[in-house]
């Protein structure tokens, strides 16, 4: 019997992490660019990217644009697992440093390593932010902020559908 729940257990841990990385999988198959574990940096072209990504992933990664609020996938998400660019794969965060903030995006208190995000001052909408980019392809992810959590104080305010996730398997 505790075999049986133990498989069943597994099953069920399998298919939840599946489903939740179901968005990034589209994004992956025609993607030659997308790797979880090489590390090079990559220069792309924007013409490439819009042949390769769908419209919406393409809109926010290389047209820095924003889904609204309360909207993506991941904003509310208390799964245990790692978050991954959904453009080139890159890991980007873990799940303990993820909180949930009342912004209504994902947000984060710190990136899995220090060079897996850049940073750009950005100056538009009348607002000076600092966006964060995927340190291997460049993609907008989002802005981050200084009115996070402990021990960082930064909330990486972070676009669901430029990420990828991966949970846990027990």
């Amino acid at each position: 019997m505790k075999v049986l729940y133990s498989f069943i257990l597994f099953v069920f841990m399998t298919n939840c992490g599946n489903s939740q990385s179901k968005k990034g999988s589209n994004e992956q198959q025609d993607n030659p660019y997308y790797s979880r574990t090489d590390t090079t940096k990559l220069n792309v072209s924007d013409k490439e990217w819009k042949k390769i990504l769908s419209p919406e992933v393409y809109h926010i990664a290389r047209e820095k644009g924003t889904e609204r609020a309360f909207t993506g996938q991941y904003w509310n998400t208390e799964t245990k697992g790692t978050y991954f660019c959904a453009v080139c794969g890159n890991k980007l965060f873990r799940s303990d440093q993820k909180f949930i903030s009342s912004c209504g995006w994902p947000s984060f208190f710190e990136a899995v390593k220090p060079n897996s995000v850049l940073y750009k001052e950005d100056n538009s909408i009348g607002m000076q932010r600092t966006e964060v980019l995927c340190g291997r392809c460049e993609s907008h992810l989002g802005h981050i902020f200084d009115d996070g959590p402990p021990p960082t104080y930064k909330r990486f305010c972070m676009n669901s559908i430029v990420l990828d996730f991966e949970a846990d398997v027990f």
